[in-house]
């Protein structure tokens, strides 16, 4: 034993003098040798020209414009822009402490919302935050959708059908399910519709605005082809509108005959956020919707054109803020629910889109990363993790559903939680009750946009409030 130990130090030592002697010269003299051309070279012939010429353009534009060069065709990116918009950094509340006084720990904190308060029959969730759309077969896997429906079920909110086609293990598995009426051809029956507990027409959405899109057989192979009742070599084809909306007057018509199909669950319209946002919510609310979904700039997707993702749609808290003064414009605040998307991935985040005035958060991006969790394990470091969760994903046959939905369960919780010590903090016992006048902002752009006064500036208004 003693024998191999100083052998093996001996080794030890032997190696590191060889690396003194031999490895280390060698290493400078190539250091140099490289420096030198570097310093000695003119510009057309040196490499440093890669240094300079990408620091014209960030690293994500030229691998896409590689990609665009390979394929000569339009590119889809994941998940959405990585564009910095401004979000909802510049807001900040306001603890509850003397003039106000904090929320016993012992007193229950009520997180539970209504979407659709005016429909025949509301939908009653427990916590404020729901899943956002994400379409089986055209989105995610079979194995991902299920995970959706139980995690979703077991914190008591809801997960929506998204574009893709309607899976009956969905609606066996989930507690809440909204089904997405998109604008392709599938999923429309009135034995498919009557399941939901809230109907959402798909009119556009952040990350896509209200584009066409098209999926080939070789991509969308399998069960969901089925579902969604395509031949073997026809294309899935996602029109830019409903056949049944030529003119804004004839989303009326579609929200009655949805309502009167599915016997009165809550009728909403999903929109991407645009300059003519007003115009947009005003059509919604004379077709008498009971909510209106907003997404913002910064929503994610499964795949898009990076200029709709980029270059389309207003930030979230600019959507959000606009649709929230307009609906308090037409009263109509409590009658019409207001849910918002885009760019979401703290409590905090949607904490503060609740007081702003949001009925309700859907986040996607976020719950589907935590989904994988440690999953990721089985595709890194040689594939990207949508391979384990797109339906056309090498490795979506590894995604373990039941893994999934604990781990989704956990983050909703999670964040709940959170968000309920903020309720407690402001000295209130409901997130309903969570509103503009606990926030103030730090800055004159936040204030300007959401109306919510400067934090360097008392605030009067509540100050006589509290006392």
């Amino acid at each position: 034993m003693y024998v191999f130990i100083i052998g093996l130090l001996a080794g030890i030592i032997i190696s590191l003098v060889l690396v003194l002697v031999f490895v280390r010269p060698l290493i400078k003299w190539v250091f140099g040798y490289i420096t030198k051309l570097i310093m000695t070279e003119s510009y057309e012939e040196n490499i440093w020209e890669v240094v300079t010429a990408s620091r014209r353009f960030h690293p994500i534009t030229n691998v896409e414009n590689s990609l665009r060069a390979e394929s000569g065709k339009t590119i889809e990116r994941p998940f959405g822009t990585a564009r910095k918009f401004l979000n909802f950094d510049g807001l900040i509340f306001t603890p509850a402490q003397l003039a106000t006084l904090p929320t016993s720990e012992t007193i229950y904190i009520d997180t539970k919302i209504v979407i659709g308060p005016c429909a025949k029959k509301p939908l009653r969730l427990d916590i404020p935050i729901l899943l956002g759309a994400m379409g089986y077969g055209v989105g995610v896997s079979e194995k991902v959708r299920i995970a959706m429906a139980k995690g979703t079920a077991a914190v008591g909110t809801a997960t929506n059908t998204g574009k893709g086609g309607f899976l009956p293990e969905d609606r066996k598995n989930a507690k809440y399910l909204i089904i997405q009426y998109g604008k392709a051809k599938w999923s429309k029956e009135p034995e498919i519709l009557k399941q939901g507990d809230a109907i959402e027409i798909h009119i556009g959405q952040g990350a896509e605005a209200s584009a066409p899109y098209e999926i080939s057989p070789e991509k969308l192979k399998g069960k969901s082809r089925g579902i969604m009742g395509l031949n073997p070599s026809e294309n899935a084809v996602i029109p830019s509108r409903h056949k049944e909306i030529n003119h804004k007057d004839d989303l009326k018509p579609l929200v009655k005959h949805l309502r009167e199909v599915t016997g009165g669950v809550p009728i909403g319209v999903k929109i991407c956020a645009g300059n003519k946002l007003e115009e947009d919510m005003e059509s919604c609310i004379n077709a008498e919707v009971d909510f209106i979904s907003i997404d913002g700039g910064q929503a994610g997707t499964h795949g898009s054109a990076p200029i709709l993702e980029d270059d389309f749609g207003l930030p979230t808290i600019y959507a959000l803020s606009r649709a929230i003064q307009y609906l308090e414009k037409r009263k109509v605040k409590d009658k019409i629910s207001l849910l918002v998307g885009g760019g979401f991935f703290t409590p905090g985040d949607c904490f503060k889109a609740l007081a702003l005035g949001a009925n309700a958060v859907y986040m996607g991006t976020a719950p589907l990363w935590a989904m994988n969790h440690t999953q990721l394990l089985k595709t890194m470091p040689f594939e990207p993790p949508t391979q384990l969760t797109f339906d056309s994903g090498k490795l979506k046959d590894k995604f373990d559903e039941e893994e999934g939905a604990k781990s989704l369960e956990k983050f909703f919780l999670s964040f709940v939680d959170e968000m309920k010590t903020a309720v407690q903090s402001l000295g209130k016992t409901s997130i309903t009750e969570v509103n503009t006048e606990d926030l103030v902002a730090i800055d004159e752009l936040t204030s300007h946009i959401t109306k919510i006064p400067l934090a360097y500036q008392h605030n009067q208004k509540t100050n006589n409030r509290r006392f």
